[in-house]
């Protein structure tokens, strides 16, 4: 049993808060009964790491620690018993319909936009280098371990928009002015939809490259939508 950050694993557990140390260890932490047994049901859990009084047991590797070590290594106020060192997952071939993510800054934002993607079958995302991390910890908590369900890919959205284009997809760009109706849109072919940060929407060298926009009708009085709300009903109305 673990009872003092003092200690050097202890400590080495704590840097993968950081994203300079998960990089280079490919190494995450999640908290939570429910975010470990996604990772563990996704072969994805490496460590397991529980109060010293916990009943809870999967077959792995397994550290026990005091509550002053589990609150050390928690970003919660209230820490759980039960948290997890988790491998990154491993990108895989782009495939089926496509969510691009340019320069999304909050994690709940983004948290949100994963929950809904993998809602409306959404089989392949694609975010900015410049996008909060997907291993961000509010990332993490907002996806509800829906995380571990859909194929996540880091990549210069341009230089993809140029592969997707080859292999027959059709982008489509989310612009208040000069955009098509979302009802008006054809989505029975392959296509990528590409949402924009919170601030400023979608790159204009993205726009530029997009074959069509769309847009979400709304009333006057308000002015635009969270994109975590405009991400899920865009998506809504593709799917379905």
């Amino acid at each position: 049993m673990y009872s003092s950050i003092q200690n050097e694993k202890i400590k080495s557990i704590k840097k993968l808060r950081e994203k300079k140390y998960r990089d280079i260890e490919g190494l995450f932490i999640v908290e939570g009964k429910n975010l470990v047994m996604e990772a563990y049901k996704n072969n994805l859990l490496k460590t397991l790491i529980v109060l010293d009084n916990s009943s809870f047991n999967l077959s792995i590797e397994t550290i026990r620690v005091s509550e002053n070590v589990m609150k050390y290594l928690s970003e919660l106020n209230t820490p759980n018993e039960i948290m997890g060192i988790c491998y990154k997952k491993k990108e895989e071939n782009i495939s089926g319909n496509i969510l691009i993510l340019d320069n999304i800054q909050d994690p709940g934002n983004l948290g949100t936009i994963i929950r809904s993607a993998v809602a409306f079958s959404i089989s392949t995302i694609i975010v900015s280098p410049d996008t909060v991390s997907i291993y961000n910890s509010k990332v993490l908590r907002s996806t509800q371990g829906l995380l571990f369900d859909v194929n996540i890919i880091v990549r210069d959205i341009s230089s993809a928009i140029d592969d997707l284009k080859q292999n027959g997809y059709k982008i489509y760009g989310t612009k208040v002015d000069n955009g098509k109706n979302l009802k008006d849109i054809d989505s029975t072919n392959k296509y990528a939809v590409i949402m924009g940060n919170e601030g400023s929407g979608v790159n204009k060298d993205i726009l530029d490259k997009c074959d069509e926009y769309i847009y979400i009708p709304i009333n006057e009085k308000c002015e635009s939508l969270n994109v975590g709300v405009a991400t899920s009903i865009i998506l809504y109305e593709m799917r379905y």
